[in-house]
């Protein structure tokens, strides 16, 4: 109960943040914030899908705010180690990675449509592939996402390690990383994969759009619930920036219509701690693959 509250109070003072002006933050705030993006669709489909959330942290926050993805996730990492992106929409370990190689500082999660604050990692093949479950993906064309991926990389990862007791180089007849999760779906449903990892939410999503449809696919496999995607700050910035640019996120889940371009259910409040679980799977993984 006393967490809950101070979380609201926490929320209400992000919220009060955000309704100040630039002018009224102090000469210490950017004349423009750049907010960076994980290609999980590709890079220009993502930036599409994040321009109204963008428009709507502007004329909250007073300021110009520019969107920047780039052809993997370790360029988002990069860009904000060398600091030439404020804020980042990361996966839980691009986030990890980031927290120790640029700073980053998680402020809010991603929910999905349902409000729930997590997603699972799913295994997939086309609906009438001959492989009818895990056991029978052996020596089979396998997609990663990209490695700094969390359910296209390091989940995935760790049931070949810890359950199957497998090495996938060696498992798979070949091993592919598509770059994003929408091209690992696509190449499922095109035949030129057979297998790949990638998430519930973002197959929704290219359910959604019409690219693929849910009878395209056979789930092989669910992994337990992974926490949201964090949205997260450099760590140097002014705390007041900060504030203000989670109560601006805090604002749109009130707002149906950015939510649905979103394609989620909005954003609730996240520290760095909530992504610990991530850590303990990528020693967890190191450990496995020593052996």
């Amino acid at each position: 109960m006393f967490r809950n509250i101070v979380l609201s109070l926490i929320a209400l003072c992000m919220i009060t943040a955000a309704a100040l002006p630039a002018a009224a933050a102090g000469p210490q705030w950017p004349d423009t914030i750049k907010v960076g993006f994980i290609p999980t669709e590709g890079g220009a489909d993502i930036l599409e899908r994040f321009k109204p959330m963008l428009d709507q942290l502007e004329a909250t926050l007073g300021i110009k705010v520019e969107g920047f993805s780039a052809s993997d996730y370790a360029g988002i990492i990069t860009a904000m180690a060398h600091k030439h992106i404020d804020f980042a929409y990361f996966g839980p370990k691009s986030y990890v990675e980031a927290s120790e190689k640029a700073n980053a500082q998680a402020l809010l999660m991603e929910l999905n449509k349902d409000g729930r604050p997590g997603y699972n990692g799913l295994i997939i093949v086309r609906k009438d592939s001959p492989i009818k479950d895990l056991a029978q993906i052996k020596g089979h064309v396998f997609a990663f996402t990209d490695p700094n991926s969390t359910s296209g990389y390091l989940v995935p990862n760790v049931l070949f390690a810890r359950d199957l007791k497998v090495k996938p180089e060696q498992y798979f007849k070949e091993v592919k990383f598509s770059g994003s999760h929408g091209a690992s779906i696509l190449a499922v449903k095109n035949g030129g994969i057979e297998v790949a990892a990638t998430n519930n939410i973002d197959l929704d999503r290219m359910i959604e759009k019409g690219q693929v449809e849910k009878d395209d696919f056979r789930v092989l496999w669910t992994s337990e619930v992974i926490p949201g995607a964090p949205m997260a700050c450099r760590a140097d910035l002014p705390e007041s920036l900060k504030a203000a640019f989670a109560g601006a996120l805090l604002k749109l889940n009130s707002n149906t219509t950015v939510l649905n371009k979103l394609q989620n259910g909005g954003y609730a409040y996240s520290d760095d701690k909530t992504y610990d679980i991530i850590r303990y799977l990528k020693r967890l993984k190191s450990q496995l693959a020593a052996k």
